[in-house]
């Protein structure tokens, strides 16, 4: 924090700084900071809009944070809540519900604003159709990597997404936790059996478990519980569910080993030739 009276200065530093920083290890709020100043809805109130990674849950990318401010009589502001290795930040209020559903019945004629593709370009636009309950993704690339997959910010801890995919028969589709073209992991499909996507390679893992028989449909769920990534596949549309063999931890995907400032983003792929059919997109928040 700095003061002058005009742009070009002379600049005065605040003997306060720096206003908001991590002291702790032990704090809930890690690498707090770019704080931005803003004025309250009531009058003499000002706080400062900063970002910060939660302790422990890095995945979930940069949160939103708000904290107050005071103005001293000399006309510095400081943070109050400031921490000390004394004092602690203090956790603070629960979470504010983002309000914005995260299932997709697929209705529409545009994608819902949630979703968005990774390095995506007018191609990618040019690949999606979407209405009367289907995301028709025309297919790219040859896998997760190179594919621009489709992805959202979760936001929450744990959560469970699934999802019913109807491929042509030279594609490969699957479900995903994505965080970059370098860092992925989940349960990738074709009509000669499953790939196993974790650090960011795919490995092919044999046939389906009917043996012979071709799979071009298949409802896959993948459940993000505190890092454990678990995956089931349904033949019936989810009526009976069999649990995938392998499952991954994936708290360390995220920007402090992959760089990029990204979320670990729930995310869909098409890869290989023709397109995927999605549909029932459902989105739980695990508490």
């Amino acid at each position: 924090h700095a003061r002058a009276r005009t742009l070009d200065g002379p600049w005065e530093n605040s003997p306060h700084n720096p206003i908001v920083r991590t002291q702790s290890a032990a704090e809930p709020w890690w690498s707090r900071g770019h704080g931005t100043l803003v004025e309250g809805p009531t009058a003499g109130d000002w706080y400062l809009m900063l970002h910060g990674y939660e302790n422990g849950h890095r995945t979930l990318g940069r949160q939103t944070l708000l904290e107050p401010v005071r103005w001293t009589a000399d006309g510095w502001y400081v943070n109050p809540s400031a921490a000390t290795p004394a004092r602690p930040l203090p956790r603070g209020g629960e979470p504010v519900p983002h309000g914005l559903p995260l299932s997709d019945d697929f209705q529409t004629a545009t994608l819902a604003p949630q979703w968005n593709f990774y390095r995506g370009d007018s191609q990618d636009v040019a690949r999606v159709r979407v209405g009367g309950g289907v995301l028709d993704l025309a297919c790219r690339g040859s896998g997760p990597a190179d594919s621009a997959p489709l992805c959202f910010v979760a936001g929450d801890r744990s959560y469970q997404v699934a999802v019913d995919m109807d491929l042509d028969a030279g594609a490969q589709s699957g479900l995903l936790l994505f965080y970059n073209d370098k860092l992925y992991a989940g349960l990738g499909m074709d009509t000669r059996g499953f790939v196993l996507h974790r650090y960011g390679q795919d490995q092919r893992r044999g046939s389906h478990e009917d043996g012979a028989r071709a799979v071009r449909a298949l409802r896959v769920r993948l459940t993000n519980r505190e890092h454990i990534l678990t995956l089931h596949t349904s033949r019936d549309g989810g009526a009976t569910w069999q649990k995938y063999g392998t499952q991954m931890e994936v708290s360390g995907y995220h920007h402090n080993v992959a760089g990029g400032f990204m979320a670990l983003r729930p995310a869909i792929y098409a890869a290989g030739q023709g397109g995927v059919r999605f549909s029932r997109w459902l989105y739980t928040a695990l508490n």
